[in-house]
């Protein structure tokens, strides 16, 4: 079977000329449905980057990375947009509208999908903040929610589109230990019931035991983890 995330000889750069600045160096890198792989290591070693790009929200420069077969190097920023209603994301800030109640946050998870009738759109987003545990709440806005709530609410949003991959960046950094590991389990076993692929970046090593594979990733390179795992 093909790998869902396939990155061959990946090299990133930012800034010109002179200011040009390699932060990406030759990443090879395979992820298969419904595993769940952390990617760890010191600040600024290209984390983000590389979930970025995997996400289709950074043009790929150089080598190839496939996302469910599709190659996104040379993909234009209409092909990216279409790739990326495969994808949910949760990030570190939620991210969330504090105009919006928690399902009308949710909702915009289904913004892309235009199939979609505005009654199922309800009903999805209704269901999914009962299964993060916030029935209760879907009419409240984020300033009457706890930090752990809000997490949630984005984890919710990220899944309501039942995505192939799940993206997360530090989705646990703000949260104390336990709704970090509330919110991680949530996040595993919702993937894991649609058949998702995760892939997040974070440098709690509370939840590194939910992991399949642990990618570590040093000054743009992957390397070997001290005391963490073995990458080949």
């Amino acid at each position: 079977m093909e790998p869902v995330i396939s990155v061959t000889n990946l090299d990133h750069y930012f800034g010109k000329d002179e200011l040009r600045k390699q932060i990406l160096f030759n990443i090879n890198l395979n992820i298969n449905q419904g595993e769940v792989i952390i990617m760890t290591g010191p600040s600024g070693s290209g984390k983000t980057t590389l979930l970025t790009l995997c996400g289709g929200l950074r043009a790929v420069q150089s080598g190839s990375l496939k996302i469910l077969g599709r190659e996104l190097y040379g993909a234009s920023a209409k092909q990216l947009t279409i790739e990326r209603r495969h994808h949910g994301y949760i990030f570190q800030a939620h991210n969330l509208h504090n105009s919006l109640t928690a399902i009308q946050n949710v909702k915009m998870g289904l913004e892309l999908h235009s199939e979609i009738s505005v009654q199922e759109m309800d009903e999805r987003s209704k269901k999914m903040l009962e299964l993060v545990g916030l029935g209760e709440r879907i009419d409240y806005y984020p300033d009457k929610l706890s930090g752990g709530q809000k997490q949630r609410v984005a984890i919710a949003r990220a899944l309501v589109s039942q995505p192939n991959i799940l993206l997360a960046d530090e989705p646990t950094a703000a949260l104390d230990k336990q709704s970090g590991r509330d919110v991680v389990d949530i996040m595993q076993k919702l993937a894991k019931e649609q058949g998702c692929t995760i892939l997040f970046v974070t440098h709690d090593n509370r939840i590194l035991d939910i992991a399949d594979s642990i990618v570590y990733l040093e000054d743009g390179k992957l390397a070997k983890a001290p005391d963490l795992v073995t990458i080949d």
